[in-house]
């Protein structure tokens, strides 16, 4: 009896904790889930780099595979906050391709970043719309993982219309 009522009790504050957090800014979530596709090779092959410097500098875990068509991480890990990202490219047969993102943790206090704004936070580096994007044909730059990230909302996953996979 005693465990039942201290499992009741744990799931109200879970339930509330996902009500009073589970806001997602509608123009962070219209930024997540417009696809990302890109419309020739030059324009696709800049995208993927900064792709790749995208996660190389948000990630607090490391770059496990990098290829043509998959970027992804290590982890999540048993119960950390943490983002793992899984970024895929697909070519289309008009030529253009779409690069996904997915981004996932393993805690039930939720993921630190929010992956939704991770996700807007990254199409809008990969577009060149985004802070400190280089401009142009640059190559980006790497840099170190980031070690700081904003606060964010109880984790779950969904998938979008386009077929990524988002976790809050």
């Amino acid at each position: 009896m005693k465990n039942k009522v201290l499992l009741a009790a744990l799931c109200l504050v879970a339930a509330a904790a996902c009500s009073t957090q589970g806001q997602v800014d509608p123009d962070i979530m219209q930024i997540a889930t417009k696809p990302l596709t890109c419309s020739n090779k030059a324009e696709c092959d800049l995208w993927w780099q900064r792709a790749h410097t995208w996660v190389a500098s948000h990630s607090k875990y490391e770059i496990e595979i990098a290829n043509d068509s998959l970027i992804q991480t290590t982890g999540p890990d048993g119960g950390k906050r943490a983002l793992a990202y899984q970024i895929t490219r697909a070519a289309s047969p008009d030529g253009t391709e779409t690069i996904g993102f997915s981004a996932h943790c393993d805690s039930s206090l939720g993921c630190k970043p929010n992956p939704w704004e991770a996700g807007a936070d990254f199409k809008l580096y990969v577009r060149g719309e985004g802070a400190g994007v280089p401009q142009g044909s640059a190559i980006p730059s790497q840099k170190a993982p980031d070690a700081t990230h904003p606060e964010t909302l109880p984790g779950r996953s969904a998938t979008l219309p386009n077929g990524e996979v988002m976790s809050q």
